[in-house]
């Protein structure tokens, strides 16, 4: 099978990389800023701020599709079509391409404002009064109880064999300390920060012992709802 070499394109990664020119065979390939993988944009940097920003218009467009063919204002109603049509536009695999700019997650939270102003009765509410009315988390919670999640399948679930490679574990003989906290590895690049891997790791020592060493993810989920609900 030929490689359509029009497809290709080569993406430079860091501020000091040496632009190096490639060829597929006799044919020289092209740069590019950004590239899609996944249907997820990647940039040069790394900031995830062009896919922040495709995926907010996207779930915004859906929402406004909402608004103009949907009569009903009701909960019963728009809960249930935001979070099967909207909410997935900002949550697909979310925890490559989490914001790393607070203007990238406002971005993405005034979807979500946008939505529940719509159910009729709470227009005149806060943003937080309506996400407790409907029993919802704001989306940067529902990140980080997603990183969390991930974090337990990786520690102690099915994906331990992977998490072997990503996590190291270091126990602890305290009565007060967590019997086992994961350690990210050391990495050289500041953009590593935003990885998954390591902002992972700091919230989940912060998790109480009952989270932490929970027999099963249902209850691991329970706890993680229970934490969050108390964080502003």
């Amino acid at each position: 099978m030929e490689f359509n070499k029009v497809k290709f394109r080569v993406l430079h990664l860091q501020r000091n990389n040496s632009m190096h020119q490639y060829r597929l065979g006799a044919d020289l390939l092209k740069s590019s800023s950004v590239e899609r993988d996944l249907d997820v944009l990647v940039d040069d940097r790394l900031t995830m701020s062009q896919q922040c920003a495709l995926a907010a218009k996207n779930a915004n467009g859906i929402l406004e599709y909402i608004k103009k063919s949907v009569d009903s204002r009701s909960r019963e109603v728009l809960l249930p079509l935001c979070t099967a049509l909207v909410r997935p536009h900002l949550e697909h695999f979310i925890q490559f391409w989490a914001p790393q700019f607070k203007t990238d997650e406002e971005l993405l939270e005034r979807v979500q404002r946008r939505a529940t102003k719509m159910v009729r009765g709470l227009e005149h509410f806060s943003y937080e009064e309506r996400l407790t009315e409907l029993g919802l988390f704001s989306l940067k919670k529902r990140r980080l109880r997603e990183d969390l999640t991930n974090a337990y399948k990786y520690l102690k679930g099915g994906c331990q064999e992977d998490g072997a490679r990503l996590f190291s574990v270091v126990s602890s003989d305290r009565t007060r300390d967590k019997r086992h906290k994961p350690k990210h590895r050391i990495f050289r690049l500041n953009m590593r920060k935003n990885f998954f891997t390591l902002r992972v790791t700091e919230d989940s020592n912060r998790l109480p012992r009952e989270a932490v060493d929970s027999p099963s993810l249902e209850i691991t989920k329970t706890h993680l709802d229970e934490v969050l609900c108390s964080l502003l």
